[in-house]
């Protein structure tokens, strides 16, 4: 049995995976920032499911690391860490005050470090673990009003391949997931900009990003595979992948934007391994298939 700790793990993503993780034998533990409130039947639900919660917030760093240790004592170790936790945000980018943008960044990218500089001892110590975290499509190529979250998960993605071959060495695997577009609650809980001075300014333009908004929702209505049980998924089968053989990315998008992106992503992975092959680290990256 492996031990599994979820950020995030009240979350769209973060309980369908955690249910599949508990049916399939592993040890789950999981962060909320609070029991209480909305997510509480959700807390209810997993943990008679089995999974072990903690109350952590992942922009305090104290929280991070009591939350950490706590997860790891009551799973009596860890082998796996899924940085889920996330926040999004839409808006014309102009509004997004530079107060907006720290929020989603200390959530998206000074997050994921705090975790991963409260887990990472434990892990190092052992010389083997995987870690996984939760990108986004749009942590690859940027689409209009979602500038913030884009840039923040392009600024994860760009942490996660130094961790991938800084850790490679201590056995540590590294693999993001990449969504696209799913219906779940994080839409509900998205930074949005406060700025109607200048948003007059953009006049009739104003009301784009609410039509497309619209638009959004249709199209995941329509797609009935476009759902967050994909990611589970995909988690699962990850993970019963050979260690060492694991794909440093994984996609997961079913409206036709996926295969483009695993395109680009191809090309990345062989400019990357040429890059370190000229300096002669290319050793660095074969933990990951």
């Amino acid at each position: 049995m492996k031990n599994i700790f979820i950020t995030g793990i009240a979350g769209g993503f973060g309980k369908p995976t955690a249910l599949a993780l508990l049916e399939r034998g592993y040890a789950v533990a999981g962060s909320i920032r609070s029991r209480g409130g909305k997510k509480a039947a959700t807390v209810a639900e997993l943990e008679a499911a089995g999974a072990r919660i903690v109350e952590m917030d992942v922009t305090d760093t104290a929280s991070t690391e009591r939350g950490v240790s706590d997860a790891i004592s009551q799973l009596g170790g860890l082998d796996i860490l899924f940085n889920n936790a996330g926040i999004g945000s839409y808006g014309i980018q102009e509004l997004m005050s530079p107060e907006d943008m720290t929020r989603v960044f200390d959530v998206n990218v000074m997050g994921v470090q705090r975790v991963m500089r409260a887990a990472l001892p434990h892990l190092r110590a052992k010389r083997r673990g995987t870690v996984i975290y939760t990108s986004s499509l749009i942590g690859r190529i940027a689409t209009p009003f979602y500038g913030t979250y884009s840039a923040s998960k392009w600024a994860l993605e760009a942490v996660v391949e130094c961790y991938r071959t800084e850790l490679s060495g201590f056995g540590i695997e590294s693999c993001l997931i990449e969504p696209g577009a799913m219906p779940t609650a994080f839409f509900d809980g998205m930074v949005t900009p406060n700025d109607p001075a200048r948003e007059a300014e953009y006049g009739e333009f104003a009301a784009v990003p609410a039509m497309s908004s619209n638009g959004l929702a249709q199209m995941l209505d329509a797609t009935p595979d476009q759902r967050p049980e994909r990611i589970a998924e995909a988690v699962v089968a990850l993970l019963d992948r050979p260690f060492g053989e694991k794909p440093f990315r994984t996609v997961v998008d079913f409206v036709g934007v996926g295969p483009e992106i695993e395109r680009y992503n191809d090309v990345l992975h062989d400019v990357t391994r040429k890059v370190l092959t000229n300096f002669g680290i290319e050793q660095m990256l074969d933990l990951n298939a």
